[in-house]
């Protein structure tokens, strides 16, 4: 029982998975192990190894073409006596497992997006919740009826242990109860999108939400109880057996335990995103995060780690950097902070932290009871000698402020409180009050300002009245005048460098109307690459004096303002280059690439007769093992297919295929790629935007949220930022698929960059139609 008393401690470390664990479910066989997955698309099957310590992986589970979000175990049947894995995924299936074997026994199709809940009940009955707003149910391999009613997505889903009793968790902030397909009841309560549900019993269950608490629910639709712990997202609860006590992780690097209503003990693990978690028969507690280590913890004495493991997670965990704008820590002023000395003093409850300055570093430790000492947890970045006092503290659900101020919207309506610490950002603050208190993002510019008055904080940036191109930081963009072909040819296309001013209160940046080109060329330089890679080249795959004089002359007809058309045998011969070994091939794609910005050269290559042949030669390229130069040329000259109606034409009809296998390049750290998929994207956007076709904005949506977790270089983000707001201008289904997808919270953090200006204000802006 959790309640019998004890303290968690490091069982074990488990090394594996190569990505983010993203779920975790005890298994019914072997008995004590549970299953993980991961984004490094596996499943992987842990069985207790025979010291009573660790865990032996037993089997390492492949099916998905992407992401692996979710897993459950469907209990032992007279068909398998061990029970079944399910396991859900960004590539929208569901595969069935059995215990003995790595690949799939059958894969569930019918999910339109992502697949990031499973839920098992009596008789093998699966339940599915997914990004399309839908829950399905499903009997061994058929779709037996599909939930509909959420307006956003599907995190979380449980069977009730009454038979026909379901739940479903969304991100349009309720939580619903089905019975026999039908929506017998809504519960409303959260502010913010519901990640994770537990089954208490028959009658009461829990939720965890991005608003950073955990509701205790009769099933009648009484909240009975609201928690505060954790200081940012709550992505996953899990019960404990026979009780009512349970286990949290979140966005705040933490694993929480609560016992009889109280948080009575917390782990910081050296990962910022704890991802999911689940408690074994044992009581034991396994963890997933963001660093791809699976842990276990334990208040067994005799499963305890070893103090030699036990001081290596504690040395990881001194090492990390936390900031402060993600955690508990408050604003911080280093030259007020004391030294070592001050750890001298024991805490006053489990999991107190305090801040020391020791060789000018700011660190951060955690009070443990049970170790009567005070824990390293890490390095704090970001802090710094300023002159604000962090003294006086105001008390706001469980969390401390420099401030809390009363907003009164109008003199008849109700106040709203709005909580704020010095070390925040005005702008995100804003957004995050209107958005938790359902009101007119118009307002977001007054409230920032009001925080910004009250609080002596830092002027908003400059309102300057000259404007610049957004996409290369040159000339003057108005969304829709224009292609970026036509920009001063002294910016960097790809970098967005240049100096960038622009008036904070209009948007110039969506909806974009025009298709983003990759314009800039040096045809010297390609020509000589070309001649130079073809004197290497195989005799057969050669080309004649005769051919590089004509794919100069291609190059001059479509580089230029010549009046010269394109001819057929230029284009001929184009194909024939484009068709080298991968190695050498890449001048020629810097001629596609350019050529097909033309009109003849478009309709030729993307037209009805060519265009099967033309999209399979560049899909080739985009291969994730190819050459980086290779995939970016492919991905610039899709990219410039755009400007005409044939190019157009062919790759929205493509678009499955083409989306599919671009977005699998986005993993290496290749900026210019990265950029270049960014502005496939956009152009994708663009098209969309001009019709109504909900499912391809989903899958352009789903595809800007998955890259945006990777991308790093501030031009691909901002040209994924002008998509989304793209996509989502005029278009109030869209906007729902987006928060559903949780858009707006992986782009919050844009709005604190700096430079370039124009990422931070085109951030604003799409926060505002969120």
């Amino acid at each position: 029982m959790a309640g019998a008393g004890g303290v968690y401690r490091l069982r074990c470390s488990l090394l594996g998975h190569e990505q983010d664990v993203r779920g975790i479910t005890r298994g019914f066989f072997p008995e004590g192990g549970f299953v993980s997955v991961s984004r490094d698309r596996t499943a992987r099957l842990w069985t207790p190894d025979g010291l009573n310590r660790g865990f032996t992986e037993m089997h390492c589970m492949r099916g998905h073409s992407n992401f692996v979000s979710c897993v459950c175990i469907i209990p032992p049947s007279d068909l398998y006596p061990r029970g079944l894995i399910a396991t859900g995924g960004n590539d929208h299936n569901i595969c069935i497992f059995t215990v003995d074997n790595t690949a799939p026994l059958y894969v569930l199709k019918g999910h339109k997006n992502t697949v990031c809940s499973l839920s098992s009940g009596k008789f093998g009955t699966l339940l599915s919740g997914s990004w399309d707003t839908t829950a399905k149910v499903w009997l061994n391999d058929r779709c037996m009826m599909t939930l509909q009613g959420h307006t956003a997505a599907i995190w979380a889903v449980k069977i009730l242990p009454e038979q026909g009793l379901m739940l479903t968790g969304s991100a349009d902030k309720t939580i619903k109860l089905w019975k026999a397909g039908r929506c017998e009841r809504t519960f409303t309560g959260h502010e913010d999108c519901v990640r994770g549900l537990a089954i208490l019993s028959e009658m009461e269950f829990l939720s965890c939400s991005n608003d950073a608490s955990v509701r205790r629910w009769c099933i009648s639709g009484e909240c009975l109880h609201v928690y505060f712990g954790h200081t940012n997202y709550i992505y996953s609860v899990s019960a404990f057996p026979h009780c009512k006590d349970f286990v949290t992780t979140g966005e705040d690097r933490s694993l929480r335990i609560w016992k009889q209503g109280e948080c009575t003990q917390t782990i910081r693990l050296p990962a910022q995103s704890v991802w999911c978690c689940c408690v074994l028969d044992n009581d034991d507690i396994v963890v997933g995060a963001s660093d791809g280590i699976i842990r276990v913890f334990t208040k067994s004495l005799e499963r305890t780690a070893s103090a030699e493991e036990i001081q290596a997670f504690e040395n990881e965990l001194s090492q990390a950097s936390i900031d402060p704008k993600t955690g508990d820590l408050g604003d911080i002023n280093a030259d007020d902070l004391p030294g070592k000395e001050h750890l001298k003093d024991p805490g006053t409850m489990d999991g107190q932290t305090r801040l020391i300055k020791d060789n000018g570093k700011v660190e951060a430790y955690q009070w443990s009871v049970s170790e009567g000492r005070w824990i390293k947890i890490g390095d704090v970045v970001g802090s710094s000698g300023g002159t604000q006092q962090t003294s006086g503290k105001v008390l706001f659900e469980g969390k401390e402020y420099d401030y809390v101020f009363t907003i009164d919207v109008n003199e008849n309506g109700p106040s709203y409180k709005l909580p704020y610490n010095i070390s925040d950002d005005p702008w995100l603050t804003a957004y995050n009050f209107l958005q938790k208190n359902d009101l007119n993002p118009m307002f977001l510019d007054q409230v920032a300002k009001f925080i910004i008055d009250n609080t002596k904080g830092q002027a908003p940036l400059n309102t300057n009245t000259e404007f610049s191109d957004p996409f290369t930081g040159a000339g003057r963009y108005v969304p829709g005048s224009s292609s970026l072909s036509n920009t001063a040819p002294a910016a960097d296309p790809f970098t967005g460098m240049g100096a960038y001013q622009s008036a904070k209160t209009e948007n110039i940046y969506f909806p974009k109307k025009d298709a983003v080109t990759f314009d800039q060329a040096n045809p010297t330089q390609i020509l000589g690459k070309l001649k130079e890679l073809n004197s290497s080249a195989a005799e057969e795959q050669k080309l004649t004096e005769d051919d590089l004089i004509i794919l100069e002359k291609l190059l001059s007809a479509t580089c230029s303002t010549s009046a010269e058309m394109p001819t057929a045998q230029q284009i001929q011969t184009l194909w024939k280059a484009i068709n080298w070994p991968e190695d050498i091939v890449f001048p020629a794609l810097d001629i596609l690439r350019l050529s097909v910005r033309h009109p003849i050269v478009n309709e030729n290559f993307c037209g009805e007769e060519a265009h099967v042949q033309f999209i399979h030669l560049l899909l080739k390229f985009l291969n994730p093992q190819g050459k980086p130069a290779n995939q970016l040329l492919a991905l610039r000259a899709l990219c410039n297919c755009f400007v005409s109606q044939a190019g157009q034409k062919l790759l929205m009809e493509q678009r499955d295929e083409i989306m599919t296998q671009a977005i699998e390049v986005k993993s290496g750290n290749n900026k210019n790629v990265h950029i270049a998929l960014a502005t496939l994207t956009l152009n994708y956007a663009v098209c969309l935007h001009k019709v109504n076709d909900i499912e391809g904005k989903a899958q352009c949506l789903s595809v800007i949220s998955t890259v945006m977790e990777v991308v790093k270089d501030l031009e691909a983000v901002f040209r994924l930022l002008v998509a989304l707001g793209t996509l989502i201008s005029d278009d109030k289904n869209a906007v729902q698929l987006a928060k559903s997808l949780g858009v707006d919270s992986q782009i919050k953090k844009y709005v604190s960059v700096s430079e370039p200006a124009k990422v931070k204000e085109c951030c604003r802006f799409v926060l505002n139609l969120l």
